[in-house]
């Protein structure tokens, strides 16, 4: 549970409000997320702004992937509920599961798998990473713009989540999840060959 003092909708005044509003508006609800990241509203008004740009350039079906991927990859229970529950208006619910569960084996498309790999790999090991990292997505017919977009998706998703980590933010579980789709997602990931992609 995180220490922060943070302010109640009735508290929230100015641009804090506005973000309130906007969740209440699409959500029902204010997330712990929010409240704790309205602490600086300016910041979390270019976040939002940042990762609208990542996910209209990227597309949103990707973007929940690579999301998926990353939050995954980091550990981040919260993002891979509150992306769970987002990726259920691109995916249907059966697919979602077997994401979640490994999504090599999920029925995705080839060059899916790759962006979700990459995804994973800049979470985990961008030290490591060179241009064949980006040539193996080219040559599945990424553009450059789109290598860009996935690394960026991957790595806004490594900033929020570990913000969240950092300062204990209670987890959220999203309404509209099943009992299922929950367990699948925050299941550790499937052990992998270190050689894996």
């Amino acid at each position: 549970m995180s220490i922060l003092n943070v302010p109640s909708d009735a508290e929230a005044t100015g641009l804090t409000a506005e973000i309130f509003a906007d969740d209440i508006r699409s959500m029902g609800h204010v997330p712990s997320h929010t409240r704790a990241l309205s602490l600086n509203p300016e910041a979390y008004v270019a976040w939002d702004s940042l990762t609208g740009a990542i996910s209209s350039s990227l597309g949103v079906r990707r973007y929940e992937l690579v999301t998926l991927a990353a939050a995954q990859a980091i550990g981040s229970d919260h993002c891979l509920l509150a992306h769970g529950k987002k990726a259920l208006t691109v995916l249907p619910e059966d697919q979602l599961l077997a994401v979640a569960r490994d999504f090599h084996d999920a029925g995705l498309s080839p060059a899916e798998v790759a962006m979700m790999d990459y995804a994973v790999k800049a979470s985990t090991d961008a030290a490591a990473m060179t241009d064949d990292d980006s040539l193996a997505l080219r040559e599945l017919g990424f553009t450059d713009r789109e290598i860009v977009d996935i690394t960026l998706a991957a790595g806004a998703r490594n900033y929020f989540s570990r913000v969240l980590l950092a300062l204990a933010v209670d987890l959220d579980v999203p309404e509209g999840l099943s009992p299922a789709l929950r367990e699948a997602l925050l299941a550790p990931p499937p052990a992998r060959p270190s050689n894996s992609r």
